[in-house]
């Protein structure tokens, strides 16, 4: 019901082994929302490793994208999840860190190609770097969901389309500890001074709002009972990209993802809870 304190023990309701992590998430709820997806990075030569690879087929990723390592095991995360949905979350990263800025040289042509490079902070912090470079250099949309929480360097923020801090990741990103709304908004118009295009904080159960030169526009999340918010975050990010890269507005395209997290919630486990584009839209008539 509740997660331990320091020194405790508490006595689980279930256990249960789901494939997940920020990039896998993200690509797959893309995907799900009808976009064409490659996905790029790193995992073990292991069990885990081979499953995921069962999944990105069956997805549609061409996994000769995917790099398997010799020397890390796949990446994983310990979640608990509390009776209200809340959660809980250690990564070890594993193979997300035997992957190196400079293996992204041969995805130039891919960038090229693309509309959009999504980026999250699982990896080197010199991935992040590069990928800022190389969207710089081939015109491609870069949207940046800084998680875990990672300070971010001025001249990687400089060009951003768009970035999804939560509230701790917004206070990471501008170093004070934003409390409400107008502290949100406020600590968004400093990333926008650092020529960040589009900053959109998410607020959980509250929404999410987003901050450009139009001003600020808030986002309300749909009353759902939470199961599981692993993932949510990742459900949010993955389909607003989506949206931006079918044509749609910021704020259309964050209308969107809300509702593609509002069902995420409601399922257990990340990759199998992600929605897809007919039932988000089903939904979204059904709320109107």
């Amino acid at each position: 019901k509740k997660a331990p304190e320091a020194g405790q023990t508490v006595r689980g309701l279930s256990f249960n082994t789901y494939l997940g992590g920020k990039g896998a998430n993200q690509a797959v709820a893309a995907k799900r929302m009808g976009s064409d997806v490659i996905m790029i990075g790193s995992i073990g030569n292991d069990a885990f490793g081979k499953s995921f690879i069962n999944v990105f087929d069956k997805e549609g990723f061409d996994t000769k994208y995917i790099n398997v390592s010799s020397k890390e095991p796949t990446g994983t995360s310990l979640v608990t999840v509390e009776e209200s949905g809340q959660n809980r979350i250690v990564m070890t990263p594993g193979a997300n860190l035997d992957y190196e800025a400079d293996n992204l040289d041969a995805f130039k042509e891919e960038f090229m190609k693309a509309s959009i490079a999504i980026c999250q902070c699982e990896m080197k912090y010199s991935i992040i770097k590069k990928v800022a470079k190389m969207c710089k250099e081939t015109n491609t949309k870069f949207i940046l969901n800084p998680a875990p929480a990672t300070k971010i360097d001025d001249e990687d923020l400089d060009g951003i389309y768009c970035i999804t801090p939560n509230e701790t990741e917004l206070g990471i990103l501008i170093g004070k500890e934003p409390t409400n709304l107008d502290e949100y908004i406020e600590g968004a118009k400093l990333l926008l001074k650092k020529n960040v295009e589009n900053v959109i904080v998410t607020l959980g159960s509250f929404g999410s709002v987003l901050v450009n030169k139009d001003g600020a526009t808030v986002v309300e999340a749909y009353k759902i009972k939470a199961v599981d918010t692993v993932g949510a975050g990742d459900s949010f990010t993955g389909s607003l990209s989506a949206m931006i890269d079918q044509g749609y507005s910021v704020l259309e395209a964050m209308k969107i993802a809300t509702a593609v997290a509002a069902l995420e919630v409601q399922k257990e486990g990340a990759i199998p809870s992600m929605p897809y584009k007919k039932d988000v839209f089903e939904f979204i008539n059904q709320r109107k």
